[in-house]
């Protein structure tokens, strides 16, 4: 059987250019005792024959995989979609593949941590929004490999992130500089493992109301679940029914915030005129919706994180602990707008303006 009707082999390529096995063996290394002529020879010999080395006997020479793995709790977010759609061409461009875990749910994610199985498959792994716990972050460093975290800060390890708190505070002062006083949180509840996020935005927004001296109110911070529409209506109508509704309402996340602008809408309740709305992420919609809120970049973390990555497999001795914060913007919209006044200084307008009409 000739090469052309088999996959051919280092010794069809190496006849073909006229070398011994080894040197081909050398060439598809990458090492530097090849002499630029002899190269070019087996390259081209390579490419005539469709041959490639496989990664498992790639491997076997080099102890890596070729492979970057990725953990994810869920695929079906604008943010998991954005991060992981930046790897691709990095990836690529470093000779490397992506194996995506997904672990939906408590069962999965038990599973996988059980059995590790980017173990001996991978040569790097970035791990994404996950609340873990001390055990399976322990797990993890038992991996002989780096371990990237994006989206969270883990103490000693490498972390790409964003400074939730730091960008809550901004947005939350935002809302007090237009005059508002009455704030509101509406957050998630996630079993997903999004929790390290929500949770440092709640603080940054009580820190910036303490910093401006305005007393914090348990009532004015209310949880629904992603994408629950009948959730979201509810904690709506919570605000609405206290003695001193809010006169603006932060959402953790974009979708969040659509959310709670629709619930309003429905209501007869003017945004930004009586209940103003501030989200966080940028996503596409927000543009869309004129949204008010806290840009960050998925796109810019996946990057950053990949590229540590490849740092600390080309450098084992490459410092583990590196923290990556990037920044975050406020983008103020059409959703937010200093508070209405109050009945009395309105109702005081309203005659102003009866009088001014009458002596003309």
């Amino acid at each position: 059987m000739s090469p052309a009707q088999r996959h051919p082999t280092l010794a069809d390529v190496a006849e073909r250019a006229g070398v011994s096995p080894s040197t081909v063996s050398r060439t598809m290394r990458g090492l530097t005792s090849v002499s630029p002529d002899v190269r070019a020879r087996v390259e081209q010999a390579a490419r005539e024959l469709n041959f490639a080395v496989s990664r498992q006997a790639s491997s076997l020479v080099t102890g890596r995989t070729g492979v970057m793995a990725v953990l994810v709790p869920t695929l079906d977010s604008w943010f998991m979609g954005a991060a992981l759609s930046s790897l691709g061409p990095l990836l690529r461009q470093a000779g490397m593949e992506m194996t995506v875990y997904v672990v939906p749910d408590l069962a999965e994610r038990a599973e996988f941590f059980d059995r590790l199985p980017a173990r001996r498959n991978a040569d790097a792994l970035l791990v994404f929004c996950f609340d873990l716990t001390k055990e399976e972050t322990a797990r993890l460093d038992d991996l002989a490999m780096p371990v990237i975290y994006i989206s969270q800060h883990v103490e000693g390890r490498p972390s790409v992130y964003v400074d939730d708190v730091a960008a809550a505070c901004k947005a939350t002062r935002h809302l007090i500089n237009l005059g508002h006083r009455r704030i509101a949180f509406a957050h998630t509840s996630n079993a997903r493992g999004f929790s390290f996020s929500s949770r440092e935005r709640l603080v940054g927004y009580r820190q910036a109301l303490t910093e401006a001296g305005i007393p914090l109110d348990d009532d004015l911070v209310v949880t629904t679940r992603p994408r629950d529409k009948r959730g979201t209506t509810q904690a709506v109508g919570t605000l609405l029914s206290l003695r001193e509704p809010p006169t603006a309402i932060f959402a953790e996340q974009d979708e969040l915030a659509a959310s709670v602008i629709s619930t309003l809408r429905t209501v007869q309740i003017d945004v930004p005129q009586r209940i103003s709305v501030l989200g966080f992420d940028d996503q596409l919609m927000a543009e869309w919706l004129d949204l008010s809120t806290v840009a960050q970049s998925p796109s810019d973390l996946g990057r950053a994180a990949a590229e540590l990555a490849l740092e600390l497999i080309n450098d084992p001795e490459s410092d583990r602990g590196r923290h990556i914060v990037l920044p975050t913007h406020l983008i103020p919209r059409g959703t937010t707008a200093p508070p209405p006044a109050p009945p009395s200084e309105q109702e005081g307008t309203d005659r102003l303006s009866e009088g001014t009409a009458r002596t003309r």
